[in-house]
């Protein structure tokens, strides 16, 4: 390694090329990550529909009857933003809830995040008359977006040095942006080396007895500040060639406890195609315990007062996350609890939605649920670890099992590829059910939306055409 003192300009760092050649270089021609794009588009702006009545405080324009030329209309407001803003909106709105997808490994992290800022930039970029733009462009931004930020997941563990998983968000939306706006390959590991020398975002806010609503829209931060980067580099910013492994001021000294990053697979298409769908409103490592608490509440209807004890065996992840006792303060405490999930449940007999985690929500009120939480018990499972971390395997299980007040000890439900897993044949019928039902009130026949977005010729329609077409479905408006 050359000395601390010389200045010579190094080539960058290998992992920074490597990214930069799969966003140039890869083709894409499996039509499982075609589909599976459509899909995620699809399924990220329902979820983002969803979380606009209780994210109203914050999205719109900073300051208030802005007019932006060429703006993205944010869907289902009456919003049109400027690329930054909208991605920090989009991105928000497409997380809030918790409701859109999942992808696992030793870090966890939600790849729909990174639509935020691909569809905003792709729209400005066709609506300022750039014809070359077309969904195509979207979706292969979307599919390689996806695949970074899931590689990266596989094998390093963020949260281990106390980093939010947004941090791939950052990164891979650079890459993924900076192609979209021609910016060249020297550029672009430019912009990705700005987004390494980022302060990266603490986990904190996602972690007891700190878990706030910031959880929900720091992907959308991570958007903007992605989008705002890639403009940077392109009006002439350099970036740094060592970014990552520079002694003592690179990310991997200070920021990574002086580990480098491991690749385990080439990007490739793998993440598309196998990432997890929230068909349930639920953080995604309780999913399968809340399908076990759905299973049991037929029989445990009724009989409730005279259960002793609920245990429940599952993945690390899920006790990192989701193990919490005590006092839950905010929405976005309540759906990272794994006990009160179970609870709600267990009580409700139907799957969780949205309003279940509302402060005025009659669950979050009612003291039956805080008597259930106080007789559970969690555990990890060190096979369903294994299982968990397992690519061949691909679980993300859960078991239940509860002990009566009289001693009788139910049969164990066990859930290991819970609902919307990839491996489901039903997962992708079941989406678009879940976008109709997200959509129906905002927009005019989504199911007739749904079947255009998936027939091969929406590729190459321009992006601004396919907005407009959204935006002309909308009946109705639901910001404020």
């Amino acid at each position: 390694m050359a000395a601390s003192n010389d200045n010579t300009r190094p080539p960058f760092d290998a992992v920074v090329q490597s990214i930069t050649d799969y966003v140039f270089d890869y083709q894409v021609t499996s039509e499982k990550a075609w589909t599976r794009a459509r899909v995620a588009l699809l399924d990220s702006l329902g979820c983002a529909i969803e979380s606009v009545p209780v994210c109203n405080s914050f999205i719109g324009p900073l300051v208030k009857g802005t007019v932006v030329p060429n703006g993205f209309p944010l869907p289902g407001t009456s919003h049109v933003l400027d690329p930054l803003k909208a991605s920090f909106d989009l991105g928000a709105l497409i997380r809030y809830l918790d409701h859109s997808d999942a992808f696992p490994g030793a870090e966890w992290g939600h790849p729909s995040d990174n639509i935020g800022a691909i569809l905003p930039v792709a729209h400005w970029l066709s609506a300022s008359g750039n014809d070359s733009i077309t969904m195509k462009y979207v979706f292969e931004a979307i599919i390689k977006a996806y695949e970074i930020q899931g590689c990266f997941q596989i094998k390093n563990a963020f949260n281990k040095v106390g980093i939010d998983h947004v941090v791939l968000v950052k990164f891979a939306c650079a890459a993924v942006v900076s192609k979209l706006m021609g910016l060249t390959r020297e550029q672009t590991n430019d912009a990705v080396s700005q987004a390494f020398a980022d302060g990266q975002p603490l986990r904190v806010y996602r972690q007891s007895p700190n878990t706030s609503p910031r959880k929900g829209w720091a992907a959308g931060d991570a958007c903007m500040r992605a989008v705002h980067l890639v403009f940077m580099t392109k009006s002439g910013q350099p970036g740094y060639p060592t970014v990552l492994t520079a002694p003592k001021w690179g990310f991997y000294d200070t920021s990574f406890g002086g580990k480098e990053f491991v690749l385990p697979m080439p990007f490739q298409t793998r993440v598309i195609e196998n990432y997890f769908i929230k068909l349930v409103v639920a953080e995604g490592h309780g999913i399968s315990a809340v399908e076990a608490a759905l299973t049991l509440s037929a029989q445990l209807r009724g009989k409730l007062d005279a259960v002793r004890s609920i245990r429940i065996r599952t993945q690390e992840a899920a006790m990192t996350i989701i193990d919490k006792t005590g006092p839950l303060h905010n929405a976005a405490d309540r759906d990272h609890c794994m006990r009160y999930m179970v609870a709600v449940t267990l009580l409700k007999g139907a799957w969780l939605e949205a309003r279940d985690y509302e402060d005025d929500s009659e669950w979050a009120r009612d003291p039956r649920v805080d008597v259930l939480r106080a007789k559970m018990s969690m555990e990890e499972d060190p096979q369903m670890t294994r299982d968990y971390h397992d690519r061949t395997a691909s679980k993300a299980a859960s078991a239940l099992l509860v002990t009566m007040d009289d001693g009788t000890v139910l049969d164990e439900v066990l859930v290991e590829r819970p609902i919307g897993h990839p491996r489901h044949l039903e997962t992708i019928p079941k989406t678009k059910e879940k976008f109709v039902e997200l959509t129906d009130h905002v927009l005019r026949d989504p199911a007739g939306l749904w079947e255009e977005t998936m027939a091969p010729e929406v590729a190459n329609m321009k992006v601004r055409d396919w907005m407009s077409q959204f935006v002309v479905r909308q009946k109705k408006t639901l910001n404020k």
